[in-house]
């Protein structure tokens, strides 16, 4: 049980943190990625043959396929197909959903893989950048935080602006922008079960040695921000639609407000410095305040509906203090974008941003 420190050369896949990730509309805090594991030999009386190849082979595909999509995840505008028509993240998605119920199945019955085989993953945020302990629910905690990983891979290249045949200002589909909120669903779902049912599971000896971002802290942070973003999609879909009132605008900004606070009180608990972890930090502030400046901005506008010089001088100090979180908001964007690994937002083509007041 522990940990085991490895160099940045030993294989796995592309491990050194990238320079620059292009454009971001979901930020994803780097892929986890698993190293082999021979499952023969300490499964060998406990387990059917044919039980542990399979096991061995969903596994090994997995190991196959990570180690190519993470390279893919930090440069988004590669997106490759296969042959069946789906994203490359979606088959890696659908091998680690064939491989998790397996792993599970033979947790429960009678806990045969639990402290019996060494996991090993590979981690672009710690700076160890390995991580192996012998806990058959580090794996399961290490599938689910790669699945919502993936979840979230998707739905950035989902919300990045294409070029129209038309030759126009490149935009995103309204397909697109629904079709990621049932992904940021998706994904927050996959975080809470690694919280709520999973973590408890681990002996504190073992969480103690869990790399970075699998603390329950960043983890929190990650599943609040999968809701926001989600959200904050439906209130950009609110704003294009002649039939959404000034109220449910306001409703889905103040939710908005909720996620992205509690996501920013669970990763400021966790001690994050330099690299991935300080990018997650300063992508989830430029957020919050974002929210803060659209919940101001719709209170206000409905507040001037009241028609009375008290409602007007509320309003007055509601878009004010709007504009005020929109300043802050640039300055946190620009942090998040000059944080290593350098990225870019396309600010003047996302749907769901307010007016400048200014």
């Amino acid at each position: 049980m522990g940990c085991i420190v490895s160099t940045p050369t030993d294989g796995g896949g592309n491990r050194r943190m990238p320079g620059n990730i292009g454009e971001v509309a979901v930020f994803v805090p780097g892929l986890r990625i698993p190293k082999s594991v021979d499952f023969s030999f300490p499964l060998a009386y406990s387990v059917s043959k044919g039980l542990v190849e399979r096991l061995s082979v969903l596994r090994t595909r997995i190991v196959v396929m990570a180690s190519q999509e993470a390279p893919k995840a930090t440069r988004p505008r590669r997106r490759t197909a296969t042959q069946h028509g789906g994203s490359s993240f979606a088959d890696l998605l659908q091998a680690l959903e064939d491989y998790l119920p397996v792993l599970l199945g033979l947790i429960k019955e009678g806990s045969q893989l639990d402290n019996k085989i060494e996991f090993v993953w590979f981690n672009q945020e710690d700076e160890a950048e390995e991580t192996a302990i012998w806990s058959a629910w580090y794996e399961v905690l290490s599938v689910l935080h790669l699945m919502a990983m993936l979840c979230l891979s998707e739905a950035n290249l989902l919300l990045l602006p294409k070029t129209s045949s038309d030759g126009y200002q490149p935009k995103v589909s309204e397909e697109n922008r629904r079709n990621s909120v049932d992904i940021f669903l998706k994904a927050a779902g996959y975080l809470e079960c690694a919280v709520q049912q999973i973590l408890p599971r681990i002996p504190p000896a073992v969480r103690s040695n869990l790399p970075v971002d699998l603390e329950e802290g960043v983890l929190r942070a990650l599943c609040l921000q999968a809701l926001g973003q989600g959200v904050d999609i439906q209130l950009g879909l609110a704003i294009d639609s002649a039939k959404a009132t000034l109220a449910v605008k306001r409703r889905l900004a103040c939710e908005m407000v909720k996620y992205w606070h509690q996501a920013q009180d669970s990763i400021m608990q966790v001690s994050l410095n330099s690299g991935w972890g300080q990018k997650h930090r300063l992508f989830v502030k430029w957020k919050y305040s974002e929210a803060k400046a659209a919940a101001y901005y719709y209170h206000g506008l409905i507040l001037d509906e009241g028609n009375t010089e008290q409602s007007h001088g509320l309003a007055v100090a509601a878009l004010q203090a709007a504009e005020e979180f929109l300043k802050e908001r640039k300055k946190a964007s620009e942090a998040f974008n000059s944080e290593p690994p350098i990225s870019r937002l396309f600010n003047e083509t996302a749907f769901y941003l307010l007016p400048d007041f200014t």
